[in-house]
């Protein structure tokens, strides 16, 4: 599906449209398991709810972004606050704050609150919550709201070269 975002730019003359995550994975030659629960997920409880497991196997991949316009995401489980003074130290920015739903989907190729952890558009940098990285296997954004994705932190470390770190809040 490719969707053109709202108010749509354009960069190095290509429209920014929403990628598909399905079509990603397989020309990443993952195979993963997407899920459409049909009913809205705007949360990480009610994400939860419809997939029927705890907060803690829920994801969230969260962009931020700094002055100049550099990105960092945070990918943290369950109902944990990303610490953002803490990312940005991580990733050696002066300072971040959460990157508009236009930049989120230039750079990651889908809508905010669907953003899965795998298959950006762009590089930059990841860090995965040491918390997330714990469990075995967890539901992340699906490319749109209405979809999930079953991945492993293993998965999410090889594809993106995310580093383990707490930038949760509730790490310290």
């Amino acid at each position: 599906m490719h969707r053109e975002a709202e108010g749509g730019g354009e960069r190095g003359g290509i429209r920014d449209a929403a990628l598909d995550l399905a079509t990603e994975l397989r020309r990443l030659g993952v195979e993963a398991k997407i899920a459409a629960p049909g009913v809205p997920m705007p949360t990480v409880d009610a994400a939860a709810a419809a997939m029927e497991v705890a907060p803690e196997r829920i994801l969230k991949s969260v962009l931020f972004q700094a002055a100049d316009g550099r990105c960092v995401m945070a990918i943290a489980s369950g109902r944990a606050r990303i610490d953002a003074k803490r990312l940005a130290t991580l990733a050696d920015l002066p300072r971040v704050r959460l990157a508009s739903p236009e930049v989120v989907l230039a750079m990651t190729g889908y809508p905010a609150g669907g953003t899965p952890p795998i298959g950006h558009r762009e590089r930059f940098p990841v860090f995965l919550d040491t918390r997330a990285a714990s469990i075995d296997w967890a539901w992340g954004g699906g490319g749109r709201e209405e979809l999930l994705l079953r991945v492993t932190p293993e998965l999410i470390v090889r594809l993106t070269g995310a580093r383990v770190e707490s930038v949760t809040m509730e790490n310290f």
